[in-house]
């Protein structure tokens, strides 16, 4: 039995993160960065926040415009809890799609913050991104392998 107690690591984790990231497990992930990345260590885990809220707000408008695009390609219901699996497909082929769409590289080194910036700029907002060619990158998003 494990020795954690998962209710005062959630209760510090709420205490120390005001602005959680909505790409927190691309992230920890590192299959994308985020220059307003802040690492924090709880409890022998790593967490992210953000460290710039207003960029924060535009990031989770664009988090929660590809989990509405993403459904279909992913093969997810409406309403229903998404897989571990799915979620990083999502988030790291979504930014890696936008980062190309922007004219990047869209690998491990496109920043989240600075991507969705640059494409509300282009575009003018999370909802008018173009998903479809973001949507080719999230289907074609392959989460590495756990080794054996």
């Amino acid at each position: 039995m494990s020795g954690y107690n998962e209710d005062a690591y959630h209760q510090a984790r709420r205490e120390r993160i005001v602005h959680p990231c909505p790409f927190e497990r691309a992230l920890l992930s590192r299959c994308v960065d985020c220059s307003r990345a802040q690492r924090l260590n709880l409890a022998e885990r790593e967490a992210i926040a953000c460290g710039d809220p207003a960029t924060g707000v535009h990031c989770a408008e664009f988090h929660r415009s590809l989990h509405v695009n993403a459904q279909f390609a992913l093969k997810i219901q409406a309403g229903t809890a998404w897989p571990f699996g799915k979620e990083i497909r999502a988030q790291c082929g979504g930014v890696r799609g936008l980062g190309a769409a922007l004219g990047g590289a869209g690998d491990a080194a496109t920043d989240v913050g600075a991507s969705v910036l640059q494409g509300i700029e282009r575009w003018g907002g999370a909802d008018a991104f173009p998903y479809s060619e973001i949507m080719r990158a999230v289907v074609h998003y392959e989460p590495r392998k756990r080794r054996s």
